[in-house]
């Protein structure tokens, strides 16, 4: 299995027992270091509305003594506002922990992804330095990993012109099928 699907797995199953260690926790009120896992993974799975109550219903207390769950929250406003660049400098500017640090490097990935699909999808040229900022790279790095991927790069007009993502697939419905469900639809209209 590749690493990426096995890193998945990992953070799906952390989540399933974060979620429980929160609702088994006495009076319902659990660690400061589940409530910032819960929160980062939250994040991660882009689940906001998850992450937006687990933020309302952390006692004011650990919010307080906990910087860590701040600099998390601090990165859900950014990714709430969709504020790219924000993002990115918000998980670079603190010093995460050994049981965060590698949720957060794959909100980085996955946040970066997005940002290249979305311009995928709705550019169908962008300024390099606008590029750069919504991916997180510096203006060489992110032009030079686009241009391995397919999508153009004009170095005179400083423009990077994306590669449009190929249309899902359409699946087509075989003949017999169509026909049956033809027949159903006008036997219902005649009954």
């Amino acid at each position: 299995m590749p690493a990426a699907v096995i890193m998945e797995e990992n953070f799906d199953k952390l989540l399933e027992q974060c979620e429980a260690q929160e609702l088994e926790a006495p009076g319902g009120i659990t660690t400061p270091q589940v409530y910032a896992q819960l929160l980062a993974l939250y994040l991660l799975h882009n689940d906001m509305n998850n992450a937006r109550y687990l933020w309302k219903r952390t006692p004011q207390a650990i919010k307080s003594t906990n910087p860590e769950l701040t600099a998390i929250w601090g990165v859900g406003q950014r990714i709430w506002q969709r504020d790219f660049p924000g993002i990115y400098t918000a998980i670079a500017g603190f010093q995460w922990s050994e049981n965060i640090l590698p949720v957060m490097e794959a909100l980085r990935e996955s946040t970066r992804q997005r940002a290249y699909s979305l311009v995928a999808q709705a550019y169908t040229s962008i300024a390099a330095d606008d590029f750069a900022a919504f991916v997180g790279f510096s203006v060489e790095e992110a032009v030079k990993g686009v241009v391995s991927q397919g999508w153009q790069a004009d170095p005179s007009t400083r423009m990077v012109m994306p590669k449009k993502p190929d249309p899902p697939p359409v699946s087509l419905v075989p003949n017999e099928q169509q026909l049956a469900r033809l027949t159903d639809y006008v036997a219902f209209l005649e009954n």
